[in-house]
């Protein structure tokens, strides 16, 4: 079972990038899938969630209105489009399955899959 992000770089303050989720392995089509994001220092963070049939989403205030999270089911790849990026918004961005009870959870530790983390730096 495996998660590969990708998808980070490098990119100034008001740019975009668009950031993917391919899972192989097994099938998470029936499991809500996340995204988070730590910065050096900082703890791991929640942004954004789509639940198994993309019925709901769930988005950090920080970056609402920014984010948009989306999934692929016939690629099996979970995505997360971000616009309007600021510096503060420079991590190491993970993607994670949530395979638990309940339609999704914004906790990093009720998630059991997690991808290797893809970096993204937003310079000023």
């Amino acid at each position: 079972v495996q998660l590969q992000a990708s998808g980070g770089g490098l990119v100034q303050a008001g740019g975009s990038l668009r950031l993917s989720c391919a899972a192989s392995g097994r099938t998470f089509s029936r499991h809500a899938m996340g995204w988070f994001r730590q910065a050096p220092g900082k703890e791991r963070e929640f942004v954004a969630v789509i639940s198994w049939n993309s019925g709901s989403t769930g988005y950090a205030d920080s970056v609402k209105g920014r984010f948009t999270i989306s999934r692929d089911y016939t690629k099996n790849t979970v995505y997360l489009q971000m616009n309007s990026l600021k510096p503060e918004d420079t991590a190491v961005y993970y993607c994670a399955a949530y395979i638990r009870g309940g339609t999704y959870s914004t906790s990093p530790y009720e998630y059991d899959y997690w991808g290797q983390g893809t970096l993204v730096t937003v310079s000023s």
